[in-house]
């Protein structure tokens, strides 16, 4: 087995579609102007019932506000560098709770489960340390690195 091809950390498609979902919505945050399903759909391939459950759950969460009208649609509720990669995966995953150690604890199993805390820690770290400003600023970053022209 290639451990490079191994995935410890699963990306479900609905943290992607959320994150995906949140950085159109974050590259427009300046223009205070609301994106509908139907503009971060055209730029994202997220299927439309999926974008709408998600934006469901972000706006209940206080993450996104909807907006009625023909003018409507989505936006932040909060800056874009206030939102860390790491609430938004809780926010769309909910709450993941300890496992309950039913056997007696032996110094073996004490030692594998310390460093799959310390591997916890480590990924959660990573994830807090991102937001979706970091997200646009890396995007625009690479985009001026290979332009592509559109006609």
């Amino acid at each position: 087995m290639n451990s490079q091809n191994y995935a410890l950390l699963d990306l479900s498609s609905k943290v992607e579609y959320a994150l995906l979902a949140l950085l159109e919505l974050a590259s427009h945050h300046e223009k205070k102007v609301p994106l509908t399903m139907s503009e971060i759909t055209s730029k994202q391939p997220i299927p439309e019932r999926y974008l709408e459950q998600i934006l469901t759950n972000l706006r209940r969460a206080g993450v996104v506000q909807s907006q009625r009208g023909s003018k409507g649609g989505f936006v932040l509720v909060r800056e874009p560098w206030q939102i860390t990669v790491l609430e938004i995966v809780t926010l769309v995953e909910g709450e993941r709770k300890e496992k309950e150690h039913s056997e007696a604890p032996t110094l073996e199993r004490r030692l594998v489960h310390e460093i799959w805390e310390q591997a916890n820690v480590a990924s959660m770290e990573v994830l807090n340390r991102y937001t979706l400003q970091d997200l646009c600023q890396e995007r625009e970053a690479r985009l001026q690195q290979s332009p592509m022209y559109y006609i």
